[in-house]
């Protein structure tokens, strides 16, 4: 989704162009945005002009809506080391270790937004001497309503 938002934030983006570039299987990423479409994290459209698009503006989607679509919020609450009952009451060995470091991953996740993580990701890009790529194909320009 970062490279989505690199290429066009505010329209929509070819899988294929998406893909580019990256050792990521095209079918793979076609799995997860249909699910960060069904979720409305993503839009599609098929046809001419077609492709993905975010659904919402990047500074309206965090990393952790992200997260949570694909592998679930209940993650955030699960014991570390995978005892069925965890919590203050009946601690695990590591509960009161982890219990900070999964409240900052947590924290980091809904504080980190698309919008934010372009940005960095831009910023190193340049920093190496990479080029950001735009899209290249005739795709349409999204009318969000938020």
């Amino acid at each position: 989704m970062v490279q989505l938002t690199l290429i066009r934030s505010d329209g929509y983006v070819l899988l294929d162009e998406l893909c580019k570039g990256t050792d990521l299987p095209r079918q793979f990423v076609a799995k997860i945005f249909r699910e960060l479409v069904r979720r409305d994290l993503l839009l599609s459209a098929k046809g001419r002009g077609g492709g993905f698009a975010l659904a919402r503006a990047p500074e309206l989607i965090t990393l952790y809506d992200i997260v949570a679509t694909i592998d679930g919020d209940e993650q955030f609450d699960q014991c570390i080391v995978g005892m069925a009952k965890c919590d203050d009451q009946q601690p695990c060995p590591q509960h009161d270790d982890f219990k900070t470091t999964r409240t900052c991953i947590k924290k980091f996740l809904q504080e980190t937004t698309l919008k934010r993580m372009s940005r960095t990701v831009k910023r190193k890009l340049q920093l190496i001497g990479k080029e950001v790529r735009k899209s290249k194909s005739k795709s349409k320009r999204i009318g969000r309503r938020y």
